[in-house]
């Protein structure tokens, strides 16, 4: 079977809306707001996403378990043309297939988890305001204080999906969204963080439940990823209506040719939804 570098926007979401909480980064992605920023492989019904808004590259690769072969087939085969250095998202098993052309270090295991009890979710006082361009200064402040080494595109506060709570001037919590889409009815809530000295008082949960609400009016699949290891986490996401819908590693990969090795990137990607929350 033939592997394609895909260009057709209508069937790569023909093919990813299939599943679209598994997929929901990369029919966000179809969007005009990253379209320029990604490569498409296929084959036949088989989908791996290369986004290069991100430094390194990111590449995503996600299948459930019938599948898996059919994703690592694909995989194999694109090898040879991905960057010398990159960050990869991906389904359990896939990792081994790209061993043989890179150094894979895992960056430990993380869970897709998409909101499915609006219930638990009603239960949660919902707080914050919309941020924007003149907020930057302030959450830039704040990661470094709160979550240093997330991933952040400042392009993201024109959606109007980033969302934050103040003490005084200072901004004390804020959650975001790393895609949405109208037209593909999907969101990835991402960039959830607490100052220190303010988490223990539900701030995250506050402002995550409305960043939500936000979002109820224009997606129908409400998604993150989270990392296992991260229980106080996993936890808030659960007792806001969200449950684990798929496993998936995390991974930096550097090419064993070191021929391929100049001009690469450095180390860095797409981080999941928050790692400093309570």
């Amino acid at each position: 079977m033939v592997v394609r570098a895909e260009h057709d926007r209508a069937v790569l979401a023909g093919l990813l809306s299939r599943d679209p909480v598994l997929h929901a980064y990369q029919l966000g992605d179809l969007d005009d707001f990253f379209w320029p920023y990604t490569s498409w492989f296929r084959r036949g019904e088989s989908v791996v996403l290369l986004y290069h808004g991100a430094v390194p590259p990111t590449l995503l690769a996600f299948a459930r378990p019938a599948q898996v072969g059919a994703v690592a087939a694909l995989l194999g085969e694109v090898a040879p043309v991905l960057p010398a250095r990159l960050y990869a998202h991906l389904s359990p098993g896939l990792e081994s297939v790209l061993g043989g052309a890179f150094r894979v270090t895992a960056a430990g295991p993380h869970l897709k988890m998409a909101l499915t009890d609006r219930g638990r979710l009603a239960a949660v006082t919902p707080a914050g305001e919309v941020l924007g361009r003149a907020d930057l200064p302030r959450l830039h402040e704040l990661y470094a204080a709160a979550y240093p080494g997330n991933w952040f595109d400042p392009r993201m506060v024109d959606t109007g999906r980033y969302v934050g709570i103040r003490d005084g001037g200072l901004l004390v919590a804020v959650a975001g969204v790393h895609v949405v889409s109208a037209a593909h009815r999907v969101a990835a809530v991402g960039n959830v963080t607490t100052r220190p000295g303010w988490r223990g008082r539900g701030l995250a949960g506050a402002v995550v439940a409305r960043l939500c609400g936000l979002l109820a009016a224009e997606v129908d699949h409400v998604t993150l990823n989270v990392a296992a290891g991260n229980p106080v986490a996993v936890r808030l996401y659960e007792r806001l209506g969200f449950t684990r819908v798929a496993d998936y590693g995390e991974f930096t990969l550097v090419a064993r040719n070191e021929s391929r090795m100049a001009g690469s990137a450095a180390a860095g990607g797409v981080e999941a939804a928050g790692a400093d929350l309570a």
